[in-house]
């Protein structure tokens, strides 16, 4: 519970995540809340991404999603998370970001996380964007 305008509030981190994802990710995410379990190992992982990173911090009012698709591709690229950057290419399209901004968040991740990662990262994106 948060104090906001001097009202206290309870976060719904499940109905604030699906907010947050389907404003980055619009026509992929359905309109309505759906079950995303599928019954295999792992299952519940998608729905804590759903409650901790979309609502807990993509609802969070204190970065544009502009800047927070910034931070996230150079995150993402430092791990060399491949599969999440293709996602969270088309997020950064969604959040105004061109394809000449992206190039240069990788051009600039080159300096701090190698050129292997860079290149991994354009390939990525390239996938994204082209697919």
């Amino acid at each position: 519970m948060s104090e906001k305008n001097g009202v206290d509030e309870v976060i719904d981190l499940r109905a604030a995540g699906w907010k947050a994802m389907r404003a980055a990710l619009p026509g992929i995410v359905p309109d309505e809340d759906v079950d995303m379990r599928d019954g295999r190992l792992g299952e519940e992982l998608v729905d804590i991404g759903l409650t901790s990173v979309w609502g807990a911090l993509w609802g969070r009012e204190g970065l544009a999603p502009r800047d927070r698709s910034l931070v996230t591709l150079g995150i993402l690229i430092a791990l060399g998370a491949e599969t999440e950057l293709k996602t969270h290419v088309r997020v950064a399209v969604t959040n105004g970001l061109s394809q000449d901004e992206i190039a240069e968040v990788i051009y600039h991740s080159s300096g701090y996380t190698g050129f292997p990662r860079a290149v991994a990262a354009r390939t990525a994106a390239r996938e994204a964007l082209e697919g």
